[in-house]
């Protein structure tokens, strides 16, 4: 699944150039639901801000006063958007987006539902969160929204 060019420049953009690290990055970026990534390093961090740094990569934080509205302007625009720091547990009203609930209308417009409004959805939307915490658990209602990646550092990545 991986391209090895594409691993190239993410190795370019700081992800560690080991085999356990190309794996997670394959599975940042090319699974299903949104990644959840555990990274006590910062190392996952590091790289999806230098990968995502020219299109204008939101970063949050759960607990920022203005969370939903920047979320449903990222959505809105095809923005990329990094939530760092994510304790154990995961601010609800973003459920819509981690269960990509979106849908066409009528119009055969994409549009997801966010709080009270309802959002046109761009398909070049990326949702990323990170946590510091080296061991979380998570509850399984978390666990079957998002892909948990663990992206501790490996001895290979330390060389």
């Amino acid at each position: 699944m991986g391209d090895p060019v594409m691993i190239r420049n993410w190795n370019i953009a700081g992800l560690p150039n080991d085999k356990v690290s190309s794996e997670n990055g394959i599975l940042t970026t090319k699974a299903e639901r949104y990644a959840l990534c555990i990274d006590p390093q910062q190392q996952a961090n590091k790289w999806i801000k230098n990968m995502e740094k020219n299109n204008s990569l939101v970063l949050l934080k759960f607990g920022h006063p203005n969370l939903l509205r920047e979320v449903t302007a990222a959505v809105r625009n095809g923005i990329p958007c990094l939530v760092e720091d994510v304790e154990e547990s995961i601010d609800p009203a973003i459920d819509p987006i981690l269960l990509k609930q979106a849908f066409k209308t009528d119009a055969g417009i994409m549009q997801i539902r966010l709080g009270d409004n309802m959002v046109d959805y761009d398909e070049n939307f990326k949702f990323f969160m990170t946590t510091k915490l080296p061991n979380p658990h998570y509850i399984p209602e978390i666990c079957i929204k998002v892909t948990l990646i663990n992206f501790t550092v490996t001895f290979d990545g330390l060389e």
